[in-house]
């Protein structure tokens, strides 16, 4: 297929005759990789007629061209960019203006400057990836995805394939959800408090953005969730940091005024403290005395492969006080960005609204395709799976981490996919995790996680979801050596 003729355009400004400034617009298309070797170009009928020109012109310009050998020619087949022509390593192509905007006096507001840390790419580049939140794609079961995402192909399903939902998800899903999923939470709810939304992000700022303002207070915990401190931030309501302890977030501690309370009860990001039963009631009764709401962030509850997890804190609430928070990202793939929203239907109904004016619904493709992997039992049978090998990773890392004296600040009580690593308060692991990935090694660092001026820097996450069992004990060794050698590299 040739390159499409509307991609081509001569610069009404340019000097010379048309067949020179065709010549130069596509060697410029050449040399600066838009057009690689091997591109089939236009017809020069199809050309000239887009251009305005008579297709001598534009024939002769092709000529030209393949005299000079950035084009050769194939018989009937036309004209295409030569295997002799110059290659640029990465298409940049040529501005064409000079940008006299002052772009900081024309951003209102400014959404670029977070402490967010960036997760390198190229992870899977690395031998030891303890890697938080990445898939090990052996684990996934690729044929079933595959023929689920093909039934939801299917003319029987083309219809929640191609709708325009507005404002609604497909209900297959959200059936699914309510006497499925949430259930084994403890948690009762109808198709009219639950919102399909894209991961658990997309879920905690449409919170934010409904129950905040700047004059009210939101209590997070401390360390937390850095993506959730960022979109709190960008709210610009009250912050109040809460530390936590080994028991999660204390709710004595939760300030007066505080009106939304954001924690992760069964699985604390990312200390993996897990919330005692009369903890949560703890909570729940401060929340009523405040008059606040809490946003529940339940990520990670299916790697519960140690013991059943404990009840969520909306399975708890009687007043309609917790909004839930789930997600397909982590036991399916991230890259599928699925999760979901569970509250009272007031505020359903607000977010719902919300979504619409920003991006409608989530893929029905891709709702109805997740909607047939959770019916037909392969989400089960995939959790079964990656629980079973987290839980042969875990017991490995243990030993490994024992083994060579590495210190563990925090362990989920019912599984997970990390763990919590302290190093001594000499080290900053920010610069230990560069050192690191000269040995093929990644691990995340802490401070991040925590807020205000003088946050910790020893602290240091190590994920096993994405690394085989046999690599661990290397990949704990080099970890081990490069504490005992730091400032010494």
């Amino acid at each position: 297929m040739a390159v499409p003729v509307e991609t081509f355009f001569l610069d009404p400004d340019a000097q010379g005759t048309l067949q020179a400034q065709i010549q130069q617009m596509i060697a410029e298309a050449i040399l600066s990789g838009r057009l690689p070797r091997g591109e089939k170009l236009p017809s020069t009928r199809a050309l000239a007629k887009h251009l305005g020109v008579s297709r001598i012109t534009v024939t002769l310009s092709y000529t030209e061209l393949q005299a000079s050998d950035y084009l050769t020619s194939k018989g009937r087949s036309g004209f295409y960019v030569s295997e002799n022509a110059p290659e640029p390593p990465s298409f940049q192509p040529r501005s064409r203006m000079e940008d006299k905007v002052d772009w900081n006096r024309a951003i209102g507001n400014s959404f670029g400057e977070s402490n967010t840390p960036q997760k390198p790419q190229n992870w899977r580049q690395h031998r030891y990836p303890f890697t938080y939140g990445q898939s090990d794609e052996t684990l996934f079961d690729h044929n079933s995805w595959r023929l689920c995402a093909l039934k939801a192909l299917g003319q029987k399903d083309h219809d929640a394939m191609v709708r325009d939902y507005y404002d609604q998800d497909d209900p297959e899903l959200v059936e699914f959800i309510a006497r499925h999923i949430l259930p084994r939470r403890g948690i009762l709810a109808r198709p009219e408090e639950i919102l399909i939304t894209l991961g658990a992000q997309n879920a905690l700022w449409l919170s934010a953005q409904i129950l905040l303002t700047q004059r009210r207070t939101a209590a997070i915990e401390d360390p937390c969730y850095y993506s959730l401190r960022d979109i709190l931030t960008q709210s610009r309501c009250h912050l109040a940091h809460v530390p936590v302890d080994s028991e999660g977030l204390p709710p004595e501690n939760l300030p007066d005024g505080t009106d939304v309370i954001f924690t992760t009860p069964s699985h604390q990001s990312p200390t993996t403290a897990t919330m005692p039963l009369e903890r949560r009631k703890r909570l729940l009764e401060r929340a009523r005395e405040l008059d606040a709401l809490v946003v529940e962030d339940d990520y990670d509850f299916e790697m519960s492969f140690l013991q059943p997890p404990s009840p969520a804190l909306k399975s708890l609430d009687k007043e309609g006080r917790v909004i839930y928070v789930g997600s397909f990202s982590k036991s399916l793939f991230p890259g599928l960005r699925l999760g979901y929203l569970v509250g009272s239907e007031p505020f359903i109904r607000e977010a719902r609204a919300l979504r619409s004016t920003v991006l409608r619904h989530p893929p029905g493709l891709i709702q109805r395709s997740v909607a047939y992997f959770l019916s037909l039992g392969h989400y089960d049978a995939l959790i079964r799976r990656i629980g079973n090998a987290y839980e042969k990773r875990r017991k490995v890392m243990e030993t490994a981490i024992d083994d060579y004296g590495l210190t563990i600040s925090g362990r989920g009580v019912f599984g997970g996919s990390a763990f919590w690593m302290e190093a001594p308060e000499a080290i900053d692991t920010t610069v230990l995790a560069n050192a690191l990935k000269d040995q093929s090694v990644l691990i995340e660092p802490g401070k991040p996680f925590f807020s205000g001026q003088n946050r910790p820097q020893h602290f240091y996450r190590l994920a096993y979801s994405s690394i085989p069992a046999d690599r661990i004990p290397e990949g704990i060794s080099r970890v081990a050596t490069g504490i005992q050698k730091y400032g010494n590299w």
